[in-house]
């Protein structure tokens, strides 16, 4: 993960260390990840086969009485000194909108597709009632995670956001042969995950990706329904 020059032996000694985490305290852990960032080896061309991001792309996710579009925009940010694409995440409940998130991503030269922050609100009646979750890398202690890697390896752990007690998500690579069927269709050789946060003990959660076009949420939760292109 990271540059092969730059980044790869500080990432990666996260990764080994998360990986095995079961004698490592959440602490230990926290003080180890120092993600070295360099402006120059980022892109906001990200074509991550399982996580492309192409502006113009919007995915449709539904479940039960919940629908989400995320939706790919032509708007950057720049978070620490790194231009990012704008991703704007909405969410519904039956016709109400209930929150709605701008995500900042980003890719380096080896492929794997970082996440910078995010600006979220949660909405009831048409008003926003919390910013909860909101963070930007480099501000307040926070720091980038990475959202995919550029290659995948079973058993793999990594951060894809850090900012302490308010958004701490993390991944395990479970399987890069995961048999999938959702509305959008059905896929082998589907990148599988589980992903959970020390801020919420216990609770977790499994999501899949597909080479060629991208996240596919989970059958047993929201799942692709459709992808459109503008």
């Amino acid at each position: 993960m990271g540059q092969r020059a730059v980044l790869s032996a500080i990432v990666g000694s996260v990764i080994m260390l998360l990986a095995g985490c079961g004698g490592s305290s959440t602490q230990e852990q926290q003080k180890a990840y120092t993600p070295h960032i360099d402006p120059a080896h980022f892109s906001t061309t990200i074509d991550n086969e399982y996580f492309p991001m192409k502006p113009g792309t919007t995915f449709i996710y539904k479940g039960g009485t919940e629908r989400d579009q995320m939706s790919v925009t032509h708007q950057t940010k720049k978070v620490m000194g790194v231009e990012c694409l704008v991703v704007d995440d909405r969410a519904w409940e039956g016709s109400q909108l209930v929150e709605q998130t701008y995500d900042w991503f980003t890719q380096d030269k080896e492929g794997n597709v970082w996440y910078f922050g995010e600006d979220t609100k949660e909405y009831e009646n048409g008003e926003v009632v919390s910013t909860k979750g909101s963070w930007e890398a480099g501000v307040d202690g926070a720091k980038p995670g990475i959202i995919m890697q550029s290659e995948p390896k079973v058993g793999e752990s990594y951060r894809q956001e850090y900012y302490p007690g308010e958004a701490m998500d993390m991944a395990r690579v479970l399987s890069l042969n995961a048999s999938v069927r959702v509305t959008y269709g059905s896929f082998d050789d589907v990148l599988e995950t589980k992903e959970w946060t020390p801020l919420e003990p216990g609770f977790f959660e499994k999501k899949y990706y597909v080479r060629g076009v991208g996240p596919l949420g989970n059958p047993a939760d929201l799942a692709l329904v459709d992808v459109k292109h503008s």
